[in-house]
């Protein structure tokens, strides 16, 4: 009698058992994440999925800084332009000239035998940059040397007169001053010393009369001379491209910064394409602020003109030793009165080694007139050292 309602109860449970276990492996079944959250260590955080190939993970800190990267440049450079080229303007000049008529040979056999003349326009074109609020112009010499008549065109097409304030041909640079009474544009000034080969570069001008014309490149070298573009090369080789009509453009850093004044380029008929060369801003700054407030560029001369001699061209004139050589003595210059000759080698200025003839010039041209400067170097078979009195140099006959 005992038995029957123990089995019953056995039956029961066992019923339960199974009917519990069912239904755990049916909740397996549907969440297995149950199971994986249980079976974590105490304190552990839950299993995190890796990423796909398609979502690359975070890199840690450490790996971000073994690895750096520098920043890649902009995909675009319009700020820059925004803000540099309001104030680049084309620059329009104009001369009157004078030619004869030469006679055909019936006038020359029958005809007055006086000679007749005629007058034409001539036209030229080249770019400028607004420096100052007072409506001043940076351009190169050669694009106003001549002109009866200049005129500027503003990227906003107004129109304006200009006139010249002051001329360098030594360095080809002149300041124009603009008739402009409101909204000037100023282009920033920026710090070509801290130019670097390879650094980007824009030039914005007027290359065959296309107005606001924009192209970029790099710098390829700084410090380029011995060109003959003018007396004093300093300049910054550039491959952007730059064609007629740019010379006395801006030469932009990708921070919109004026960094040169867009000057020469090589010639094509010479084999070679991409090579152009600006003088720097910091030049330009000093022959600007020496026209605005002394009307010219005041240098030290004393009647030398100095030469680049190697090794070779040394053996060749029976020279002491290559470096820069007395090419040229001017007669009754300074040096000549302190006893210098031609073919003197020049070693030192003030105690400073000179590296080349460029380099001797500027440093005498530093100078300020009346001061003496110190020469050494060699003549003949021996070595001399003399003290020059610095005098102002002469003024271009372009420059008046």
């Amino acid at each position: 009698m005992t038995t029957r309602p123990l089995l019953r109860i056995l039956g029961f449970i066992s019923a339960s058992a199974v009917i519990g276990l069912a239904a755990a492996f049916i909740a397996v079944m549907v969440r297995p994440e149950l199971v994986a959250q249980r079976t974590s260590p105490a304190g552990a955080p839950a299993a995190v999925p890796q990423p796909s190939v398609s979502t690359p993970a975070v890199a840690s800190p450490a790996m971000t800084s073994a690895t750096e990267v520098p920043p890649r440049p902009p995909a675009s450079y319009a700020e820059a332009v925004e803000r540099a080229a309001p104030a680049v303007v084309n620059i329009h000049t104009a001369r009157l000239v004078t030619e004869r008529i030469r006679p055909n040979a019936i006038e020359e056999l029958f005809g007055d035998a006086r000679p007749r003349y005629r007058q034409r326009l001539e036209r030229s074109l080249g770019s400028g940059v607004i420096v100052d609020a007072s409506g001043h112009v940076i351009t190169n010499h050669h694009v106003i040397a001549s002109a009866d008549l200049i005129r500027a065109q503003l990227a906003d097409g107004r129109i304006a007169e200009a006139r010249i304030v002051g001329r360098d041909p030594d360095t080809d640079l002149a300041v124009l001053q603009l008739d402009l009474q409101k909204d000037v544009p100023v282009m920033p000034l920026g710090n070509s010393d801290r130019l670097r080969v390879g650094d980007i570069v824009l030039a914005i001008g007027n290359p065959v009369g296309l107005s606001q014309t924009v192209t970029q490149g790099i710098v390829s070298a700084t410090g380029r001379g011995q060109l003959g573009v003018a007396t004093f090369e300093n300049f910054i080789q550039t491959d952007a491209p730059i064609n007629v009509g740019n010379s006395g453009g801006a030469l932009i850093n990708t921070s919109g910064e004026l960094v040169g004044i867009n000057t020469a380029v090589l010639a094509k008929n010479l084999g070679v394409e991409g090579i152009g060369f600006a003088i720097p801003v910091n030049l330009v700054r000093g022959v600007m602020s020496e026209i605005l407030t002394k009307g010219r560029v005041v240098r030290g001369w004393i009647g030398i003109v100095p030469a680049d001699v190697d090794e070779a061209d040394a053996r060749r004139f029976n020279l002491p030793q290559a470096g820069v050589v007395v090419a040229q003595l001017y007669v009754g210059s300074p040096a000549a009165k302190a006893g210098f000759e031609p073919r003197d080698i020049i070693l030192t200025v003030n105690g400073v080694a000179v590296a080349s003839a460029q380099d001797a010039l500027t440093r005498i041209a530093n100078a300020k007139p009346g001061a003496k400067v110190r020469i050494a170097g060699l003549r003949g078979n021996g070595r001399f050292a003399s003290e020059v009195l610095v005098t102002e140099r002469p003024r271009a006959d372009n420059e008046n």
